[in-house]
């Protein structure tokens, strides 16, 4: 890991080193704190890019914390820019505040852009909603291209006003995070839908082992049936919901061996307090366990029995896919990108938002229907490891690289592209 203390010129390279280099210069610009699914998939692009065509330059403003120690297990490199203040929030992150810390904020702007011109990067990549705002003025100031990948809400303010004026291609995880641009006059032209990647070959992982070590870990009896829930701990995701969820099955099925889980990271102070009062209020404390944020885990998902996913108007969510790539049947809320993801009753199963007794009456329904189950698993799988592959997610986001960069995409094609 590099870091530089303060920025600039201490992580500086000089400018004559980096015009010899052949390469483009992409810069990935974080914010640092909690990790999510989006560090994820923009880990596995940088990790795949071709270094002959382009090189990539991780930028986080906080380096110390846990994007950073996830970017340092990948093998990945970084600069720090700890003391450049950027606009709104991070996850995981505190700032200053108050009209000094905005005084600041924009004086960064011009620090950031000399930082680009210093280091001669020829496309800002930026994920996340702090980012995008940022970094778009630095990257106009320093002659750059901005990639504005959008990982959000479809309705979001940036991508709406901001993005169709300042960025050079806005890139979509899904139809749905982009359905309130597309219609923008002048905007659909520069916008495409790149579903993100996942490792479709990985080496498979024994369900049976895993759910052997889950209930093992649990102290429970090995044929319990194991309910995932895997996302941070945030109103959107709905944790209390899938709570409720666990309480509506109980109640269906009392005689049922079966436990809700929750992995994820609770990023303010008094979610898990909260949700554990809310699971004894309801009866099922003996049936909830917060697991909390855990690493590698695709083994974990591939113990559980079923994945829900009561998220409301998710963009794209990664652990969705990474279910249906292990072979977890995923029953999720009719609601956002989990439409585009699912196709009803062939590779998931969907259920009205905010309904955890429809839900739950659909996971009660899938596990005492052995052969539907594993029929729904094996389509997710097939459908998943054609459509959301590494390899397909890096041919499309190079293709939109190399047209911004001004050379021809010589037979890439971008799924959605316009």
């Amino acid at each position: 890991m590099v870091a530089s203390p303060a920025m600039p010129p201490a992580a500086i390279v000089p400018r004559s080193a980096l015009q010899a280099a052949a390469p483009p210069r992409i810069c990935f610009p974080f914010g640092g704190g909690a990790v999510g699914g989006s560090h994820i998939s923009a880990v596995k692009l940088i990790q795949r890019l071709d270094r002959s065509q382009v090189h990539p330059l991780i930028v986080l403003h906080h380096g110390s914390g846990e994007l950073g120690r996830f970017l340092k297990g990948e093998g990945l490199d970084y600069l720090t820019l700890n003391d450049a203040l950027f606009f709104g929030t991070s996850a995981g992150l505190t700032k200053p505040r108050g009209a000094g810390a905005v005084w600041r904020t924009c004086a960064d702007q011009w620090r950031l852009a000399h930082f680009l011109k210093s280091h001669d990067v020829r496309i800002v990549h930026t994920n996340e909603g702090a980012m995008h705002v940022s970094w778009a003025l630095p990257a106009r100031l320093a002659g750059a291209k901005q990639v504005w990948h959008h990982r959000g809400s479809s309705d979001a303010r940036g991508v709406r006003f901001l993005a169709p004026v300042v960025a050079s291609h806005i890139i979509g995880v899904s139809e749905f995070a982009l359905s309130a641009v597309r219609p923008i006059p002048g905007a659909a032209r520069k916008t495409a839908v790149v579903y993100s990647p996942f490792d479709v070959d990985a080496e498979p992982i024994d369900r049976q082992e895993a759910h052997a070590a889950l209930t093992t870990e649990l102290g429970v009896d090995p044929e319990t049936r194991l309910i995932g829930f895997f996302g941070n701990l945030v109103e959107r995701k709905r944790p209390q919901l899938f709570i409720d969820m666990i309480a509506q099955m109980a109640g269906m099925r009392p005689d049922l061996p079966f436990m809700g889980l929750l992995f994820g990271a609770a990023l303010q102070s008094g979610v898990k307090e909260m949700l554990e009062d809310h699971a004894r209020s309801v009866g099922v404390a003996d049936r909830v366990r917060l697991m909390g944020f855990r690493y590698g885990s695709a083994r974990l998902m591939a113990g559980c029995d079923v994945h829900a996913v009561p998220s409301i108007d998710e963009p794209f969510g990664r652990s969705l896919i990474e279910a249906m790539l292990l072979g977890t049947p995923v029953i999720a809320a009719e609601s956002g990108g989990n439409r585009e993801a699912i196709e009803q009753g062939v590779t998931g199963l969907l259920t009205a938002p905010d309904n955890p007794t429809a839900m739950a009456a659909a996971i009660v329904d899938l596990l005492e229907s052995p052969h539907r189950h594993k029929a729904i698993a094996a389509r997710a799988r097939e459908t998943a490891r054609h459509r959301y592959s590494t390899e397909r997610h890096i041919a499309e986001v190079s293709a939109i690289y190399q047209s911004l960069l001004g050379h021809a995409a010589q037979g890439a094609t971008g799924h959605g592209q316009h």
